[in-house]
């Protein structure tokens, strides 16, 4: 079975406007921190299952090859009876993708790899004596994709959220130093307040974000307790610029006072180490890459429709750090310097620029040429149209890679056309 069937779900020149409105500061996560601090492995979605960067480093964290016990968490698919092709190579459930999972990292060495048995077919899994000591076993943890708000019901408690047994020993585990790794909406869980459900992006341009969980796929939701609380250093989103959700995340995080967003892509991870210490540390593994948007001096514009400008982005490709506490991406070493070339911009206006990497194509125009001041895209969708310009910001600058193109110091503006 295709490892990317089961991750299906996921869950111009700028307008100058007189008048804005500050964004608010966010206040601190409401989740216990980890004073010993264990690992994250954050994909994106879309994970090869020959992306031996990714599962290598799950392994290596999880205590090595012939050592690593990894417990794989599948609740967010569909139980078998909801998946037509559950009898089938095709079947995309809980069950069997669980199996998937643990005949997957037994090909990467790991000493045993076990599905941990919640689902929705088992509400009370998570509070089963035996499932939390089969929890305890493990060196390191897997979450994978589907609907991150089933990880919310069957391994929460009530509106609360509070922690089941299940989770509760997942939680001591990373402190203690495990390693618990998610793709899609496996890593969306991993956030800390105010954490995405779902939402299309022109439609969550044009509306806002909505706290709760929707069926419709328009809606730009939230939940403001946040997912387990295990990553809080920013909201997280996945699929990120295959899916151009750039600009959701930014609309999302102006509407709930937050400051940075880390937008991973496909097929990469952000790895962090030392979760929730000082000795925290972010790196970026994989085939794209990781996106981080800064919203400290953006500024909502006073409109009849939403607009926002001053967003500043970096993008971070493999190898690369991040230094959360100083807001610093960290450019592996013996990567080339970008030298602009000179000469009139060639960068062509995109006309869905919201989609399939387009405003990272356009980004890395702007970088790669000076006589490009600004560079723009706009929707797709026309009800309303929106535009979306990338500038030169303070401390622009760009590396290449075989990876694609880092960069920082690009400014992002969205409004109405």
């Amino acid at each position: 079975m295709p490892l990317n069937r089961l991750l299906t779900l996921g869950l111009g020149a700028c307008t100058t406007l007189a008048m804005s409105v500050p964004l608010a500061a966010a206040p601190a996560s409401a989740h216990p921190s980890h004073s010993h601090g264990g690992s994250l492995v954050l994909v994106g979605g879309g994970l090869a299952d020959d992306n031996a960067a990714v599962y290598d480093d799950i392994v290596r964290l999880a205590g090595g090859v012939g050592r690593a016990r990894i417990g794989i968490f599948t609740a967010a698919a569909p139980v078998p009876a909801e998946d037509p092709d559950a009898a089938t190579p095709d079947c995309n459930n809980s069950v069997c993708n669980g199996d998937y999972y643990t005949t997957l990292f037994r090909s990467y060495g790991v000493a045993d790899a076990q599905w941990i048995p919640i689902d929705l077919d088992r509400p009370g899994a998570a509070e089963d004596p035996a499932v939390v000591r089969q929890i305890e076993s493990m060196t390191g943890f897997f979450f994978g994709g589907g609907d991150q708000y089933r990880y919310v019901t069957t391994m929460t408690r009530g509106k609360a959220q509070r922690d089941t047994p299940a989770l509760a020993a997942v939680r001591r585990k990373l402190r203690d130093g495990a390693v618990v790794a998610g793709t899609s909406a496996g890593a969306q869980i991993m956030a800390g307040r105010d954490m995405i459900t779902g939402g299309s992006t022109e439609p969550g341009l044009r509306d806002g974000a909505r706290p709760g969980y929707f069926e419709d796929a328009g809606v730009l939701a939230y939940l403001p307790r946040g997912g387990f609380g295990f990553f809080t250093d920013g909201l997280l989103d996945t699929h990120f610029s295959r899916r151009g959700r750039e600009a959701r995340s930014i609309r999302l995080a102006a509407d709930t006072g937050h400051h940075r967003v880390f937008g991973l892509d496909e097929d990469t991870a952000l790895e962090v180490t030392g979760v929730g210490t000082q000795r925290q540390s972010l790196r970026v593994l994989g085939a794209r890459g990781v996106s981080v948007l800064d919203l400290r001096r953006a500024r909502v514009t006073n409109s009849a429709v939403w607009g926002i400008e001053g967003v500043g982005w970096s993008r971070l490709t493999r190898g690369d750090r991040y230094r959360t506490d100083r807001w610093q991406a960290i450019i592996a070493p013996g990567k080339q310097r970008v030298r602009p070339a000179g000469g009139p911009c060639p960068v062509v206006p995109s006309e869905d620029v919201f989609y399939n990497y387009e405003l990272v194509g356009l980004a890395e125009g702007l970088v790669g040429n000076r006589g490009c001041v600004s560079v723009f895209g706009t929707s797709y969708e026309k009800d309303p149209q929106f535009r979306a310009a990338l500038t030169r910001g303070r401390g622009l600058a760009a590396w290449r890679a075989d990876t694609g193109t880092s960069f920082t110091g690009v400014v992002i503006g969205i409004n109405a056309v």
